[in-house]
């Protein structure tokens, strides 16, 4: 498998993406709206309560979450599902099949340039928003510490392409996959830490969500940036997580493998 086509793949994904580049701007600039919101609601439960939440005061609270919209920024896909099932729905992957090209490389390759402009675009209203909140950061004093933060978020990006692309792989089957996409990212807002910290949960229940995927999704990365998974938790954590990349992996290249044979029976 040559390298070359793939990189043409992404320099095309880059002019294409580009394009939308003020959209997704303006789609970084509103999220400060629900970031107020939980800056006042959390104010308002910590100044109720007095004192400290599990580890976290008010400070560390709006730093956690500066960090989930910085991660979420660069390893949450934006608009992927739809165009592969667009691809598959639309029959453009008609194409990939007489080439000697891997539509899961040719994606990624798609996945990853719009990763970056988009990266790239909405990095000036991130900054504003960590500028106004600088007085609540604390950078991490291990050099470690950032190192098995980026191994985390590098494999936190993967698992969601991989569960991106299996889910639009549903397209094989179903017309239209709206439904399942946003049952599958509810339960990923919910249990992936963009709604609140894992670790303020009670311990039983925590103790279930390490095992899910949606744990290493977001909250993860973070929470070793934080430093509040350490030692033996941490290195169960990222053992957990390299598991569930290479399942997530095996289970996109299965959903392509299943429906594409049943696309191909149907006489797609």
């Amino acid at each position: 498998m040559k390298i070359d086509k793939y990189i043409s793949v992404f320099n095309l994904g880059l002019q294409n993406t580009f394009v939308y580049r003020w959209n997704y701007f303006l789609r970084a600039l509103f999220a400060l709206i629900p970031l107020a919101g939980t800056v006042f609601l959390w104010r308002a439960i910590f100044k109720e309560r007095g004192g400290g939440l599990h580890g976290y005061d008010y400070g560390s609270m709006i730093y956690y979450y500066l960090l989930t919209i910085l991660v979420s920024n660069l390893v949450t896909p934006t608009e992927d599902e739809w165009q592969i099932a667009a691809d598959i729905r639309e029959g453009q992957i008609n194409s990939f099949l007489t080439k000697p090209i891997s539509y899961l490389a040719y994606r990624f390759s798609i996945f990853l340039s719009g990763r970056l402009v988009y990266t790239f675009v909405t990095l000036p209203p991130i900054a504003l928003i960590f500028l106004y909140f600088r007085h609540y950061i604390a950078l991490p004093d291990q050099v470690m510490t950032y190192v098995f933060a980026c191994i985390s978020m590098l494999m936190a990006a993967l698992m969601q392409f991989f569960i991106t692309y299996s889910l639009a792989m549903m397209a094989f089957w179903i017309l239209e996959i709206s439904t399942i996409v946003f049952i599958v990212y509810s339960f990923e807002y919910f249990l992936g830490g963009q709604m609140f910290p894992i670790d303020i949960m009670p311990n039983a229940v925590q103790a279930v969500m390490k095992w899910l995927p949606f744990y290493y999704e977001l909250f993860c990365p973070v929470a070793i940036f934080l430093g509040r998974l350490q030692g033996p938790a941490l290195a169960q954590a990222l053992a957990i997580q390299t598991g569930w990349l290479v399942l997530t992996w095996a289970a996109a290249r299965a959903m392509w493998k299943r429906g594409l044979g049943h696309y191909q029976a149907v006489g797609g």
